[in-house]
């Protein structure tokens, strides 16, 4: 399998990309390429550096992204943040698994080693899943908790997200799917990506290779609660989606229901 690594950096980050790229090059890949998208200063076999003004737009991540897209010399293309290095067996987790995939996700871990949002649900694109996943999540109720699905939940894309911090993907399919260049880091960019091109693509999911992040976790998540999952898998089925304030009305309305006509039998 031959890659292209697309980094993107707003600057100051040589030490981060240095290292990056030495655990890109311990996994003796024989065709790859990198390219550094931003200001950096350095020079690297087998690496690119597309100068970036940060001046035009602030934050413009979706823009440098969709440049690495443009310039990708291979099919497989890794987009990744200037915060996320490679583990030993990265390459020879991809080759386990094989590149029968439109758009991959593997593990991410965070610098302690604790779960990254890897693999997880979007309950901020559609208020359906919302509904769900609130009214059943940890118990400070915040969206941004209990989303987090098993690594072999592998069916449920039209419902998840691809976190913008690290992904790998085919180059037609970035080409057909490229980022909304509207947006900039912090609005969104990939939920809504990803509410575009999971109707279309499924999302893989390779637990063999797995990535770290250099940056301290700011935000926790917690894994998704399995009634949150039995209701998106039913809802796959042609089941409609309700929230569960509504579900435990009916639910009591059904009980009455059946109590008042087990009275009238009785009598």
């Amino acid at each position: 399998m031959n890659f292209t690594f697309g980094i993107i950096t707003s600057g100051n980050s040589e030490d981060n990309i240095n290292l990056i790229i030495d655990t890109i090059e311990s996994q003796h890949i024989q065709f790859y390429e990198i390219i550094i998208v931003g200001q950096v200063l350095l020079n690297r076999n087998l690496t690119k550096i597309i100068p970036f003004d940060e001046n035009i737009k602030k934050a413009w991540i979706t823009k440098k992204k969709n440049l690495i897209t443009k310039h990708a010399k291979y099919e497989n293309i890794v987009y990744l943040h200037d915060y996320i290095k490679f583990d030993d067996n990265w390459y020879q987790g991809y080759i386990k698994y094989g590149d029968n995939f439109k758009i991959c996700m593997n593990i991410i871990k965070n610098s302690d080693g604790t779960r990254f949002r890897d693999w997880i649900l979007d309950p901020w694109t559609d208020k359906n899943i919302r509904n769900i996943v609130s009214s059943k999540s940890h118990k400070d109720k915040s969206l941004s908790l209990g989303c987090l699905l098993p690594y072999n939940e592998l069916a449920l894309s039209k419902y998840m997200y691809i976190s913008g911090s690290y992904w790998v993907a085919k180059r037609d399919v970035m080409l057909e799917f490229p980022l909304d260049e509207n947006l900039q880091w912090g609005e969104g960019e990939d939920h809504a990506w990803s509410s575009q091109v999971r109707k279309k693509y499924e999302f893989s999911f390779n637990p063999y290779s797995s990535v770290k992040s250099m940056k301290l976790k700011n935000v926790v998540f917690y894994d998704a609660e399995k009634s949150v999952i039995a209701s998106l898998k039913l809802c796959q089925k042609g089941f409609p989606i309700y929230p569960f304030s509504i579900m435990g009305k009916i639910k009591k309305r059904i009980k009455k229901i059946i109590n008042k006509l087990y009275f009238i039998s009785r009598n």
